[in-house]
C-alpha cells in the first residue's frame, strides 16, 4: 500500500476496507459477547490489538487499520464522553459558551490515551511488512459537531446556530480542535502508523460555502501542520456523502482522497486531478500538477450481492481507476454494513487481492 501511494509500480491495487474489524465478523461479535463496552474492547491495547488483527488474520488487506474512535481523544482535550450501547456517542456537558471553549486544554497523547501508541507499536510488531498499519483522526468540524449536540445528530441545530449566531465561538473551537488533531496525528505517526485517515463524517451537512469557512480550512491547519514535522507520512481525506465537495477535499492538500459511492469513480478521479490529470491545487505533498492517488469507491451495499456480482463490482472499480492511470487504493465508498456476510467480505478482499490474475 505504502509503495502504490508513492507512485511505485505495483502489480494491483492494494486493499482494505472502512469497517473491517468488527461488527461483520463472527469472532469479534464473539468477543464483545465478554468485553461488553466498546470503549473497553477500543481503549484496552491488547484487545484493540486483537480486534485490528481479526481481519488480517481472515482477509488478508493490505492494510490493517487501528480498531479505535474519533472519539477517543475527547478527553485528553478535558471533554469526557462516553459511549452507550445502541444510542452512540454522549457528551453530558455540551460546548456552546466561550468559556467551555476556554477550558478545551491542549491535547497530550501519550498522558490520557497511550492506549493508542501502544496499539500501534504491537501492530506494527506483529504485521511487519506485510501490510501497512493505519491510523485515523476525526477532522476538527465533525469532533466539534459531537461536542457542541452532545452526540450525534441528523439536524446539527446547535452546531449550525453556533456557526450562523455565534462564528467566533465555533472558530475558537475548531482552532483548538485542528491543533489537537494534528498532534494526535503525529503521536500516531511516531507510535507506528504508516499513513493516517482523516473521517471527516459530517462535512457534507454543510452548504460547498460553509464547508470553506468550517470545515476545509481547519482540515488544511492538520495537513499542514503535520506536513512540517512528518512530509512523509500519507494523509487519506474521507468525507461521507462527499459528492458536492470533491474538489474542495482536493484543496485541503491531503495526499489521497477517498471518494465514496455517491460519485461516478471515473467522474470523481477527473473533477479531483483535472480533466488532464494535473491537479491544479497538486496532489497532497508532491505539489502542484501531481495528482492525488484515489481511494474508494464500491458501494458497501454490493456485498450483501452474490459472489459473481461481487467480483464482478471489485473488477470494474479497478479497471476503470486504472484506465485514469491514477495511484489508487482499492476500498469501500463507506464502511461495511451491519449484517453483511463475512464470506462475502472475504470474497470481496479474495477478488482484489488477485485482481492482476483476473485480467486488469
Amino acid at each position: 500500500m505504502i509503495r502504490a501511494l508513492r507512485g511505485e509500480a505495483v502489480e494491483r491495487p492494494p486493499v482494505w476496507a472502512m469497517r473491517q474489524a468488527g461488527r461483520c465478523m463472527k469472532v469479534y461479535r464473539d468477543m464483545c459477547k465478554v468485553h461488553k463496552t466498546f470503549r473497553e474492547r477500543s481503549e484496552n491495547a491488547d484487545l484493540a490489538v486483537e480486534v485490528s488483527l481479526q481481519p488480517w488474520r481472515a482477509f488478508r488487506p493490505d492494510g490493517v487499520i487501528l480498531f479505535s474512535d474519533i472519539l477517543t481523544p475527547l478527553p485528553g482535550m478535558n471533554i469526557p464522553f462516553d459511549i452507550v450501547e445502541g444510542k452512540g456517542p454522549l457528551i453530558a456537558d455540551p460546548i456552546r459558551t466561550m468559556a467551555q471553549v476556554d477550558a478545551v486544554t491542549p491535547l497530550d497523547s501519550d498522558g490520557t490515551c497511550p492506549f493508542v501508541g501502544q496499539a500501534l507499536r504491537a501492530l506494527r510488531a506483529e504485521v511487519g511488512n506485510q501490510a501497512a498499519v493505519l491510523g485515523f483522526v476525526g477532522a476538527p468540524f465533525t469532533l466539534a459537531t459531537y461536542v457542541i449536540e452532545g452526540g450525534s445528530s441528523k439536524s446539527f441545530v446547535h452546531t449550525k446556530r453556533m456557526a450562523f449566531a455565534q462564528p467566533k465561538i465555533l472558530h475558537a473551537l475548531l482552532a483548538k480542535m485542528a491543533d489537537s488533531v494534528a498532534d494526535y496525528v503525529r503521536y500516531q505517526a511516531d507510535a507506528g502508523a504508516q499513513a493516517v485517515q482523516i473521517f471527516d463524517s459530517w462535512a457534507s451537512h454543510l452548504a460547498p460555502q460553509d464547508f470553506d469557512v468550517f470545515s476545509g480550512p481547519y482540515i488544511k491547519r492538520v495537513v499542514d501542520s503535520v506536513r512540517q514535522t512528518h512530509p512523509d507520512l500519507p494523509i487519506i481525506l474521507y468525507i461521507s456523502g462527499s459528492g458536492g465537495l470533491l474538489e474542495r477535499m482536493a484543496a485541503c492538500g491531503a495526499d489521497v482522497i477517498s471518494i465514496d459511492q455517491s460519485v461516478d469513480l471515473v467522474e470523481g478521479i477527473r473533477r479531483v486531478n483535472g480533466p488532464d490529470g494535473k491537479s491544479p491545487v497538486g496532489g497532497g505533498a508532491r505539489g502542484a500538477g501531481a495528482p492525488f492517488a484515489i481511494q474508494g469507491n464500491l458501494d458497501p451495499g454490493v456485498l450483501f450481492g452474490d459472489k459473481a456480482t461481487v467480483e464482478a463490482r471489485v473488477m470494474e472499480t479497478i479497471r476503470r481507476a486504472r484506465g485514469e492511470g491514477v495511484r489508487h487504493v482499492m476500498n469501500l465508498g463507506h464502511g461495511v454494513l451491519p449484517g453483511t456476510p463475512e464470506e462475502n467480505v472475504a470474497h470481496y478482499f479474495e477478488v482484489a487481492r488477485t485482481a492482476h490474475e483476473r485480467g486488469i
